[in-house]
This record gives structure tokens, C-alpha cells and sequence, in this order.
């Protein structure tokens, strides 16, 4: 059996069970191909408003289920998505555009998601006060209530139930609204998971939709938390709107990330982190790396191996073809990188490889000559190209890695662990990565960035908790 069946939930959202939005209806459109690959239903204000009501119903009693009980659904869950793997790495393939790697990885990477959450229910969830009167005096942790949650296209399953997983788990309840051009990757599997799974009817609603439902759920008096991972520009918005309601927001932004390598790095195993680091997913994860700082000493071996990394890349169908690389999301991403492409060489940057198209396959691309002044420098590129700043020494790259408003993660590339560790410490970044690529995460860590990649570390199973609950004082007479 399937798990994902548009033949009875194309055109539908999952709410109450899968019904026909107000909203009505949007294609979803295979990147590689533009072949219509379904038929998706998207919420508008009105679906949201439904939504947001019966969860705010449903919450309570699932956060009144006994620990064991929820932690089941969420093993559960993980079984399911495990058992139908291949089904929903062939939609992350064709609908992300994604490379078989980039999805079965993602696929395992949603399932750590899954059994991490399993173990939060079980954890020690309060404190035991001393109290002047005697009394019993506990502070515990209790759910925050409703959370909305706003996930992306570009790594839509893993996005979506990093922050799904563990708020169902520790007895909330969940509105998903997914990016409509993933709604089936992001949207309709994770409903189907937990639909499989036993979730209760009403303690999960999966509506995809634009920015009119996003705003909604974002606004809604009934959300206790919206969890956004996405733009700096719309989490700027989001967090001003939450901010204004009094109400916690999770925001897991941009990034503009620096990879360093400095004069006594291995410029071979550089270049291949470096290259991996840019053109992973065509560059479309926040993570990339937008920005090779090199050290002047190794800066033209380590350029050279760079352009023979994206020489020889294979651009293509990934659901047809052997491929490194697949499309781009749509023709509005493509603009836009090969804008930034454009704008920087006419303002002095040179072209070493790449910076052409086909559709929407873009060649890897890699410029030198970038200096802070230029596009591809200040912006966030979002797409297979690598820039290329060269300094003198490693006060210089320290001082370049830092001048952005950006603060998620950079890798130091270094022959000395002590000297990257020295160096980290001057990194105004969330993360900070010694001769490994700025590509990297995991259900365990504190992920998260500072400045305008986000409001801190929001995600793994150690800030779980934290961040999916609030502290209720308990006291009780001694006696009863």
C-alpha cells in the first residue's frame, strides 16, 4: 500500500481528516521537466481559521495522554516513513528537484527527526523548589499550546518535521503550512506519516498555501508559537507580527556562510568541501557556502581545483539521469542567481567557470575578483555559485567572514585543529565547523544562527524542549 494517495487526497488538505479547502486548488509542477506531477489543495484565511479552532480543541487532550502513549505515535511515525523511504524519495526527486543522495539522505535525516521526538515525552519535565511555607513547590513544563508552523521548499520533509516532531511529541498541537510548490514531499507525507501512525484526529492540520494563509496563521489569536524557516526578509516580518501579539517565535533564516582556508590548509580537500559546500542542492540550503575566503599563498591552487570541481559536475534530470546536480526551484530563483551572476561580473568580478543556464539547470559557477562591494558578496545567492575573495593572512579573513549581516555558520579549512579552534572564537556564527564542509546537520545539535539567520538555536533534541513548552509554578499544601 502507498502512503501517499492523490487519487483520494489530490486537490485536499489534511484537516479534520482530508477535505476540500476553501482555498481550492494549485499544480505541482516538476522542475526538471514541467510535467504536472498533481493536484494539490491549498487553504486560504478561512481554512486556516478552521484549522487553528480545532487544534486549539484537539490540544488538550492529547496533552493529557500518558507520556508512553504519545512517544508510541512518534515511533510509530518513524516506522512509517522508513517502511514507504523509496515512495518519498522519488517525490523529493521530482518535486524539489533533488539529487537521489540529497533526498535519501533527507529522508533518513526526517526519520532521526521522528525518533529523537519519541524519547522527548519520556524526559524529566519539571523541578522539585524549596518553599518558605512548607508547601510543595514544583515548576514544571507544559506545552505552549498551537503552534504554527511555516516550512520551505528546499528541504521541505526534513524543515517541516524538525519542527513538527518535537512539538507533537511534548502535547501540542500542530498547524503545517507548507510551501505549495513541495506540498506533497512537505505537506501531504508528513500527514500521511501521522495519520498511519494513530495521531489523534485534530492534533495535526496540513494546509499548503501562499503568503495569504501564512499570514493568517501567523496572526491568528488561537497560534501560541509560529515556527518559520525561510527568508530573512519574511522572518523579519513574522517575527514583527508574532512580536506584536506577545506570542514565541522560532526563526531559522538565511545565510550568507564562509568557508575560510588558510595558508597552511590541505587545498585538494578545501576545494572538494569548498565545491560540495556551494553546489549541494544547486546551492539552495542555507547552509551554502556563499563566500570562499582563501588565504593569498593558496588562493590559485585552491581556485584551480574549485573550477575542475564545477567543470566536471553533471548537471541534469535527477530522476532520469546520473546527475550532481538537478534544477533550480523555478524561473523566478534562476533570474535571480543568474542576476547576482551578472550584476557582480559587470562590477568587476571574473567569470571562471560556469554562469550559464539551460532551463533551469545552472551550470556551478565559480567567480574571482569578488570584493564586499558586489552582489555576489552581499547577497544571499541561493544557487550553484562559488565567489571567491582572496586576503592577505588570517586577520584579513576573519575580519571579510564577519562583514555580513548573516551569522549561521563558517568552516575553517586549516592544517592545524588548535589554529581553527583559535580562529572560531572570532567567528560571529551560531556554528563553526574545523576541516569539514558549511553543509551539515543533525536531529543532536543546537542548529541555529545569529543577526539575520535567525533568533537563536531553535533546533535539536537538547532545545526541544525549551522551545516547544513553557514554565508553569506549581504549588500544592503539604499535606495534600
Amino acid at each position: 500500500m502507498t502512503l501517499i494517495d492523490l487519487a483520494r487526497t489530490g486537490g485536499k488538505v489534511y484537516s479534520g481528516g482530508w477535505r476540500e479547502p476553501a482555498g481550492g486548488s494549485t499544480k505541482v509542477v516538476e522542475p526538471a521537466t514541467g510535467v504536472v506531477l498533481a493536484e494539490v489543495g491549498v487553504g486560504d484565511a478561512g481554512d486556516i481559521d478552521d484549522a487553528v479552532r480545532a487544534a486549539a480543541r484537539a490540544q488538550p487532550g492529547w496533552q493529557a495522554l500518558p507520556a508512553p502513549d504519545r512517544a508510541a505515535v512518534l515511533r510509530r511515525a518513524a516506522l512509517v516513513l522508513v517502511e514507504h523511504t523509496s515512495e518519498v524519495v522519488e517525490w523529493l526527486i521530482r518535486e524539489s528537484g533533488s539529487v537521489r543522495g540529497k533526498a535519501e539522505y533527507e529522508v533518513a535525516s526526517a526519520a532521526d527527526e521522528l525518533w529523537a521526538a519519541a524519547t522527548l515525552p519520556m524526559y524529566p519535565h519539571g523541578e522539585l523548589l524549596p518553599d518558605p511555607a512548607g508547601r510543595r513547590s514544583v515548576a514544571r513544563r507544559v506545552p505552549v499550546g498551537t503552534v504554527g508552523v511555516i516550512s520551505p521548499w528546499n528541504v521541505p520533509l526534513l524543515l517541516a518535521l524538525r519542527a513538527v516532531a518535537p512539538a507533537l511529541a511534548l502535547g501540542n498541537a500542530v498547524v503545517l503550512k507548507p510551501d505549495p510548490r513541495t506540498a506533497v514531499s512537505g505537506g501531504h507525507a508528513v500527514a500521511a506519516v501521522f495519520d498511519r501512525a494513530g495521531l489523534p484526529e485534530g492534533v495535526l492540520h496540513v494546509l499548503a498555501g501562499g503568503p495569504e494563509a501564512g499570514e493568517a496563521l501567523v496572526r491568528h489569536s488561537g497560534t501560541d508559537m509560529i515556527a518559520f524557516t525561510g527568508s530573512s526578509a519574511v522572518g523579519r516580518q513574522i517575527g514583527a507580527t508574532a512580536g506584536g501579539a506577545l506570542k514565541r517565535v522560532s526563526l531559522e533564516l538565511g545565510g550568507n556562510n564562509a568557508l575560510l582556508v588558510l595558508d597552511d590548509a590541505d587545498v585538494v580537500a578545501a576545494a572538494s568541501a569548498g565545491a560540495w559546500s556551494s553546489f549541494f542542492h544547486q546551492g539552495q540550503v542555507c547552509m551554502s557556502a556563499g563566500r570562499h575566503i582563501v588565504v593569498e599563498a593558496v588562493a590559485d591552487r585552491y581556485v584551480d581545483a574549485l573550477c575542475r570541481h564545477a567543470a566536471q559536475a553533471v548537471v541534469g534530470d535527477p530522476w532520469t539521469e546520473q546527475v550532481g546536480l538537478g534544477p533550480l526551484i523555478d524561473l523566478a530563483q534562476r533570474d535571480r542567481v543568474d542576476r547576482i551572476v551578472r550584476e557582480s561580473i559587470a562590477a568587476g568580478a571574473m567569470l571562471r567557470e560556469g554562469g550559464s543556464h539551460d532551463g533551469l539547470m545552472y551550470r556551478p559557477t565559480v567567480l574571482t575578483g569578488v570584493t564586499p562591494e558586489l552582489p555576489a558578496f552581499r547577497e544571499e545567492i541561493f544557487g550553484p555559485v562559488a565567489p571567491v575573495i582572496v586576503v592577505a593572512d588570517e586577520d584579513e579573513a576573519v575580519r571579510i567572514a564577519n562583514l555580513t549581516e548573516y551569522g549561521l555558520v563558517a568552516s575553517v579549512y586549516t592544517g592545524s585543529a588548535t589554529r581553527g579552534a583559535a580562529l572560531a572564537d572570532r567567528l560571529a556564527t551560531g556554528i563553526v565547523h574545523v576541516n569539514d564542509p558549511t553543509v551539515d546537520d543533525n536531529a543532536y545539535v543546537p542548529f541555529g544562527g545569529r543577526g539575520a539567520s535567525g533568533n537563536g538555536h531553535r533546533h535539536g533534541i537538547g532545545r526541544n524542549t525549551e522551545e516547544f513548552t513553557q514554565w508553569q509554578w506549581l504549588t500544592l499544601p503539604a499535606a495534600g
